[in-house]
């Protein structure tokens, strides 16, 4: 898939190979979801996780010199803006191997290094995963297990209709600029969220 290298909106530190202009994710998938090929989420830069790297970038502190692991990656936004902020070390996780690609792509070109294999971290991260009533009970399970586990659990999340509000308490608000082909708004009012 031809992408272009372009700065993140909200976070025009970091820069990532995405698809541009006016292409939504549904243009990319000729409009339907296949079982054999999952859609592209990692072609463009999400709100929940615009907003977790500018929350990060502005508060370094968070995951200095700790281990963070990004749950569901897509283009690795909030796993490159944690090692940006000084993370000792840095994991990604995603189910679409192209989006671990990306990710290591996306962190390559913004000099930073992201794994595959990182195990017992001190924070995990997760941008805009609530978005679907078949993951969201998914997510909900993996990030409580991660919890119970004294882990620091940052979401970042846009108002997503399947987001546990309950679980969470709200860290930050920004407003995050987003393509209207994606999202048909060209702003969206996202939360930074900690698990309580």
């Amino acid at each position: 898939m031809l992408t272009t290298l372009l700065p993140v909106p909200l976070a025009p530190e970091i820069s990532l190979h995405l698809a541009g202009g006016d292409v939504g994710l549904f243009d990319l998938t000729g409009g339907e979801f296949r079982s054999d090929r999952p859609p592209p989420f990692w072609a463009f830069v999400w709100a929940g996780g615009q907003a977790l790297a500018r929350h990060l970038l502005d508060h370094p502190g968070t995951v200095r010199g700790k281990t963070v692991v990004d749950l569901a990656t897509g283009s690795g936004v909030a796993a490159i803006a944690a090692a940006m902020a000084g993370a000792r070390r840095v994991g990604i996780t995603d189910i679409n191997p192209d989006a671990v690609a990306a990710a290591h792509r996306n962190a390559a070109v913004n000099h930073v290094t992201v794994s595959d294999d990182v195990v017992d971290p001190d924070v995990i991260l997760a941008g805009d995963v609530f978005y679907s009533p078949a993951v969201a009970p998914q997510m909900i399970e993996r990030l409580r297990a991660e919890r119970r586990k004294d882990r620091l659990v940052l979401v970042g999340d846009p108002g997503r209709g399947y987001f546990p509000e309950r679980l969470f308490e709200p860290l930050a608000v920004y407003v995050v600029p987003v393509p209207p082909a994606l999202e048909e708004t060209e702003a969206l009012t996202t939360t930074v969220w900690r698990m309580r």
